[in-house]
């Protein structure tokens, strides 16, 4: 008898061929049978008539090493589709970290990743661990909502080898690189998925410096490539210099991504093993992604193994009353910002308050990330867009707060001092950067279709009260699949196999990603009629009561995990299938 039969679908199987209707068998937490009509019988029927059936996401980009020790649920990705996450991206991660390190670590992830420091002293059990595979051996022993992989961060590897001169961002001496590189082959042989580093300065610690390895020399990465090549599996991951632009503000990045390309070719032909690096559409040099794509390309038939990761919309920075907003910092408003929210409303819609905030500037010390987004807030009110239902991720450029201010004859300032006074202060609104410079996502769709890129960068774990990317899983399916008006779409097998089989097969696994026999149940059945992503809100329940952004989507009938179903009609089962995969796997 089979544990369940998933009926009368339209199959896609995430290796990007045409669906197909038909039923998938499964048992004992794999796919047994599929296609056609399953005369055998099972214990319970899942009801796919109108739906697509597909595999569960592989997200290769988040943030979670800290929210795995407390959390099983792991929201907001199970929350659109996700069955399986690769955590310890951009360098920032929590192992190997000694004792007396943990505030350094700490420091170093509150800065990247605007995870609540608080939440990560109060929610990790620290002195646990202290290798990487310990910390593996830790979550080895806990059960989640998904799957977890978790990558060695150089960030943390290299301030364990190095300490101050490290974090001091010093080169290497010969000693230090091999203690690297032992260190690399002893965490990938202990079930380690990849090693991930950073080379943009515009990430920084929250005390400002850098992160370990920002400036790392070519020999130095060169040196974790042969621990990643002994090992003989990982994929190497890379925030390259000048991802998010050349950020002049900080000094300027050192280099560009394009020139980048040469020594992300050289570590891969050094390791044997896949890399892949971050790639989006910057303001100050619109085609350079094109460039960076078209490199890769020549690279790859060079016989490099190169995959930049691409996001299928712009980045959303996200404001919103009770997070980040443009008038953090104004004495008067200072006044008010302890207030709880709905007092803090009725505070800010006095006229003789109202006037007074609009009226002031910032009053700051040493700038922090607070500082920094208030003037970008600032500077960004032409691409400033509401988050309100249906979202709308490719507006025209008339629904800008600055075009809906100018219509209605009052300044930027004042429209969104109003907007963020709305529904109460709980409205979001984002801005639309990287990869909307010409107020169109065309680029998006043409990074999705090019045949060596892959799907991710939803930081899903982190900026956890600024981006709340992990909805572009399910983006992919409502917009480029199914809503998109300004211009062309892209076929959904081509969407779905971005999503899963692409995905799994650049980290090696082979057990998932597609629906075929012998492989593992992670599945998704999706109303496409109904699946939409939900308006932003935030929910305080982080350690020690800190907030976070949640973005779930609506339309996923079901999805199941190794073939127990943990969410039915967007709801969780509460069932906790999904465990640690440890290295690459095999059907």
């Amino acid at each position: 008898m089979l544990d369940h039969v998933i009926r009368g679908g339209s199959i896609v199987d995430g290796t990007g061929a045409t669906p197909a209707t038909g039923d998938v068998g499964v048992r004992d937490g794999r796919i047994v049978s599929m296609g056609g009509r399953i005369d055998e019988p099972a214990r319970e029927e899942v009801d796919a008539d109108g739906c697509i059936v597909t595999p569960g996401w592989v997200d290769v980009h988040t943030h979670y090493d800290g929210q795995v020790t407390w959390d099983d649920a792991l929201e907001p990705s199970a929350t659109n589709g996700v069955t399986t996450v690769v955590m310890g991206n951009c360098g920032v991660g929590f192992a190997p970290v000694r004792p007396t390190d943990t505030e350094a670590i700490i420091d170093l992830m509150e800065g990247v990743e605007d995870i609540p420091g608080t939440a990560l002293h109060a929610g990790m059990p620290w002195g646990e661990w202290e290798t990487f595979g310990e910390y593996l051996d830790l979550l080895d022993g806990r059960s989640y909502a998904l799957d977890v992989g978790a990558q060695l961060a150089h960030g943390a590897l290299r301030f364990y080898v190095m300490g101050e001169r490290g974090a001091a961002n010093e080169d290497a001496t010969a000693e230090d690189l091999a203690q690297m590189q032992a260190l690399v082959t002893g965490a990938l042989e202990a079930g380690a998925l990849g090693i991930t580093t950073s080379r943009t300065i515009g990430h920084r610690s929250s005390s400002g410096r850098p992160v370990p390895g920002t400036f790392a020399a070519p020999d130095e990465l060169l040196a974790l490539a042969e621990g990643m090549r002994a090992a003989g599996t990982g994929v190497f991951e890379a925030i390259v210099a000048g991802t998010i632009g050349r950020l002049e503000g900080l000094g300027g990045e050192r280099s560009t991504p394009i020139e980048e390309v040469p020594l992300l070719t050289a570590v891969s032909r050094t390791s044997g093993r896949p890399v892949t690096f971050t790639v989006a559409q910057l303001f100050e040099d619109p085609d350079h992604w094109r460039r960076v794509l078209d490199a890769t390309a020549e690279a790859n038939a060079d016989g490099a193994d190169l995959h930049p990761q691409v996001i299928p919309r712009s980045v959303t920075i996200m404001t919103n009353l009770d997070t980040y907003h443009l008038f953090r910092g104004r004495p008067t408003y200072e006044k008010v910002a302890d207030l709880p929210l709905a007092e803090r409303v009725v505070e800010m819609r006095r006229s003789e308050v109202r006037e007074a905030i609009l009226a002031e500037r910032p009053e700051t010390g040493a700038p922090d990330l607070s500082d920094n987004l208030t003037a970008l807030f600032a500077v960004a009110l032409p691409l400033t867009f509401p988050l309100t239902e249906p979202l709308d991720y490719e507006p025209t450029l008339d629904q800008s707060l600055a075009a809906q201010a100018g219509a209605r004859g009052v300044s930027p300032e004042e429209l969104m001092y109003d907007w963020l006074l709305a529904d109460e202060g709980k409205a979001f609104y984002a801005v639309l950067g990287s990869n909307f410079v010409s107020g169109s996502l065309e680029v998006c769709r043409e990074m999705l279709a090019d045949p060596h890129t892959v799907t991710g960068l939803s930081d899903a774990g982190a900026h956890v009260n600024l981006i709340s990317d992990c909805s572009a899983s399910t983006f992919h399916l409502t917009h480029w699949a199914r809503d998109r008006t300004r211009g062309e779409r892209l076929p959904l097998e081509h969407l779905v196999a971005k999503l899963s089989g692409g995905n799994a097969r650049l980290y090696g696994l082979g057990d998932r990603g597609v629906l075929a026999p012998g492989k593992r149940a992670d599945v998704n059945v999706i109303d496409m009629d109904r699946l939409e992503i939900s308006a932003p809100y935030l929910r305080h329940d982080l350690p020690t009561g800190a907030s976070r952004i949640l973005q779930p989507a609506r339309g996923y009938e079901a999805t199941m995990v190794a073939g127990t179903l943990t969410r039915r009609k967007d709801a969780d089962t509460g069932a906790r299938p999904g465990r640690l995969v440890r290295g690459a796997r095999t059907a």
